[in-house]
Formats: C-alpha cells, sequence, structure tokens
C-alpha cells in the first residue's frame, strides 16, 4: 500500500512538473484557475484544434477534472500547481528586467522552479518524510538537467544573428528576456527551446528578437522594431531579391541543409519580384509575395497538385529588412501524399456525420443539425497523423448551418483525411 501511494505521489510529481514546462497547459490552468470552464470554451480560447486540447487536457491528468455539467475544474493538485506558477511570477517581476547573457540565471531559474514545486506540493500531498523530498527534488533536478541538454543554448542563438542576419550584436546591450525549453510530445518528442532578447544601442534604441529551436534547429526568428532600425556588422543589399538570396546561402552554411541548395537556386531564375510570382522545381514550390512595404518567400514541398504548406520555409522582408523567417521544411515528413478522397467525397463525408452529429453546446448535447447544400469552403491543407511529423493529405470541409445555436454557432467544421476518409475533427464555430 505504501508502495502504491509513492507511486501515486511520483505520478502527480510528474505531471505537475510536465504541465509547468508546456505553455499551453500553462495557459489552461491560468483559465481554469479563474473559473471553470467547457471543451468549447477553452478550444475557443486558446484557438487549437479539438484532438490538440483533448491531449492537453489528459496530459495534465489529476490537475483537473470534468464536473457534471461537463465544465473543468482545476483539482487540489492542479491548485498547488497554480500556487507554483504564481510564486515563480512573483519572483521574476522583481528580478532587473535587463540581465547579461549567462547560464548562472539558467541554474537559479531551474532551482527555484523546483523549490516551489515540492513547497506547493508538500502542502497538497502532505509528504510525511525529508527522506521523501529529497527524493523527489533529486528526480526533479535530474529531468529538468536532462531537458536543458538539448536547447540549443546562446552560442546557436548568436551564431544565427551574426551570421545570418549580420546584426551587429557588438553595438548592443543584450538581455536575455526570456528562454524556456520543452518536450513536444505532438511533434513526436522534439525539444523546444523558446528565447527571447532584448538589445539596446548606445542611443537607448531597442529592438527585442525571438528565436525558436526545435532539436537544435532554427525553427522562427521574428525581429520585433518597436523604437529604431537594427545595425548591421555590414552594409545590405539595396534590392531585396539580392538580400533574399545573400540571406538563404549564409542560412545554408549555417544550417548545413541539403534542400537549401534548390531554394537557392530558384531565386537564381528570378529577374524580378512579382506579386504571386510561382515557380516549381520537382516537389519545391516558390511562392512569392508582395506589397508596398513587404516582400514575403515561401518554399514548400508540392506533390500529386498537394501543397503541403506545413513543410515550407519562409522569409519576410520589410523595408527590405529581414523581420520574419520560418524553417518547418526540416521538421515534417510525408507520410502519404496519394489522395483517394475527392472533393465532392469529402463533402458527402462532412454532411452525412453532420446528420449524426451529437455535440455539447453550453454543457447540453445537442443532435439533428442540418446544413446548407453549398459549403461556405473546402481547403486541401495538409495535416499530421496522432503525435508524428508525417503530413498526410487533409480536408478542410466548412458548412453553413440551417439555424443558429447558443452562442451564436452557426458553422461547422469537419477534418476529413484525404487518404483514408476518416474524420479527425469536428467542431462547431460562428461567423
Amino acid at each position: 500500500m505504501v508502495a502504491d501511494t509513492h507511486q501515486h505521489e511520483d505520478e502527480i510529481y510528474s505531471t505537475m512538473f510536465t504541465s509547468l514546462k508546456h505553455p499551453v497547459r500553462r495557459k489552461i490552468l491560468r483559465m481554469l484557475g479563474q473559473k471553470p470552464m467547457t471543451f468549447t470554451e477553452i478550444v475557443g480560447e486558446l484557438e487549437i484544434s479539438s484532438p490538440n486540447l483533448t491531449y492537453h487536457l489528459e496530459s495534465l491528468g489529476e490537475l483537473v477534472y470534468k464536473m457534471d455539467n461537463d465544465r473543468y475544474k482545476l483539482s487540489a493538485f492542479g491548485q498547488a500547481t497554480i500556487n507554483a506558477m504564481k510564486s515563480i511570477e512573483e519572483v521574476r517581476e522583481v528580478e532587473p528586467k535587463r540581465r547579461t547573457v549567462t547560464s548562472r540565471w539558467r541554474m537559479f531559474y531551474v532551482g527555484l522552479m523546483v523549490t516551489v514545486i515540492l513547497l506547493a506540493s508538500f502542502a497538497a500531498l502532505q509528504y510525511n518524510s525529508i527522506s521523501e523530498l529529497a527524493s523527489a527534488q533529486q528526480s526533479l533536478t535530474t529531468e529538468i538537467q536532462k531537458l536543458q541538454a538539448y536547447g540549443a543554448g546562446s552560442d546557436k542563438a548568436f551564431g544565427f544573428l551574426k551570421n545570418v542576419t549580420k546584426l551587429d550584436t557588438t553595438a548592443y546591450a543584450v538581455s536575455l528576456v526570456d528562454n524556456d525549453v520543452m518536450w513536444r510530445a505532438d511533434l513526436g518528442g522534439m525539444s523546444e527551446e523558446n528565447m527571447e532578447y532584448s538589445l539596446d544601442d548606445s542611443h537607448l534604441n531597442r529592438i527585442n528578437i525571438k528565436l525558436r529551436f526545435l532539436n537544435n534547429h532554427l525553427s522562427r526568428y521574428d525581429l520585433i522594431m518597436t523604437e529604431s532600425t537594427p545595425l548591421f556588422g555590414q552594409s545590405q543589399p539595396s534590392d531585396v531579391l539580392q538580400n533574399a538570396k545573400f540571406t538563404l546561402a549564409r542560412y545554408k552554411v549555417y544550417s548545413g541543409d541539403d534542400y537549401l541548395t534548390k531554394m537557392i537556386s530558384m531565386l537564381d531564375t528570378i529577374s524580378r519580384v512579382e506579386n504571386n510570382k510561382e515557380v516549381v522545381d520537382g516537389n519545391l514550390k516558390l511562392v512569392i509575395y508582395t506589397d508596398v512595404w513587404s516582400v514575403r518567400f515561401t518554399w514548400m514541398h508540392t506533390e500529386n497538385s498537394i501543397d503541403y504548406q506545413a513543410k515550407s520555409l519562409q522569409m519576410l522582408f520589410q523595408s527590405n529588412i529581414l523581420t520574419l523567417m520560418t524553417d518547418s521544411y526540416f521538421q515534417y515528413t510525408i507520410g502519404n501524399a496519394n489522395l483517394a478522397i475527392s472533393q465532392d467525397q469529402a463533402i458527402d463525408i462532412a454532411k452525412n456525420h453532420i446528420k449524426t452529429l451529437t455535440y455539447n453546446i453550453e454543457g447540453q448535447p445537442v443532435s439533428g443539425f442540418t446544413v446548407q447544400n453549398d459549403p461556405v469552403s473546402v481547403q486541401q491543407v495538409p495535416h499530421t497523423r496522432g503525435n508524428t511529423v508525417a503530413l498526410y493529405p487533409y480536408w478542410y470541409v466548412q458548412l453553413k448551418l440551417n439555424q443558429i445555436y447558443a452562442g451564436g454557432l452557426n458553422l461547422v467544421t469537419v477534418g476529413i483525411y484525404g487518404d483514408t476518409g476518416v474524420i479527425s475533427d469536428v467542431q462547431l464555430r460562428s461567423i
């Protein structure tokens, strides 16, 4: 019995730690800390799919529970976790906003987080021995250190800023604003590290930079120019097309990815930037969008006339300055490119499913839905299946309901895998 109790406590500790590492679960806990909410209310607030929310709620385990009125509420363990989060945030608020880029803050934060979690959990679980607390602390510390070992670190981040964007980092006082590392079970167990830096020059002009790495590979770069334009270590090409070529060539040297070679060569076939310009080379498509102030270059995998937009690389230049770069081309694979379900078949599948659909609206099951004959929209948007990084053809069908339900719900969306016809997701929304 004692062993079972200890195992149960260990499971709760693991759930609490995992929840604090994931930003979506932290947000769910904060939301439920304010008031109980229905599944639909949580989906609407987070703007994520139903399968994703189901996964996160299951991962929260005994931190939340579902009441008889179909609303989710924090348990005593969930409240203890909220208390731990609040304690950490209160400490961070009194810390200086500007910090030098060292590794000490990370170890300090690790120790603080472990201590707070243990103290909060002690109140909820009432551990009876100091030795058990020491064992739990050691276990959590080991898990954090293991997770941090997968982080990209400041060297990787500054290597990108210096060698790819060509920002003159020596001209700034650099402060690390935020840094977190987490496991992404929904991406096949990849580690994700998010960093935010504040850069101030000698004239107190500031820019902010956000970076995301997946398995130590750059996934996203954001440059936020709130007060001034950035300072570069070398002069930038005045032509945005040349700027894109040079930036992508430097990124290839930085990352070493072979797929960038073809992307660079596709830019060489373009003589001038035009809106909605498309270039296709095998299974790679380049699309250029432009307006008065910005130019966006997007490369994506294409196969069997299906554009796999999730498997892409994009660069956004605003006033000829790289302000956004995302790379998910390395991240995803193609699970199946065979489209077995046509657009008309997908619409029929969606309509037939809606006839038998029972959907909870404000805690009450509702059925007998009918829809208008013509769909609002039908899109082919390849999607992952389960917690993998493999993409599959996926129909996203939107149909207008014949009446308006509580909360203004008058639209139903149905997600259907295009290779099997299996329905993955159904949501009622308002337009």
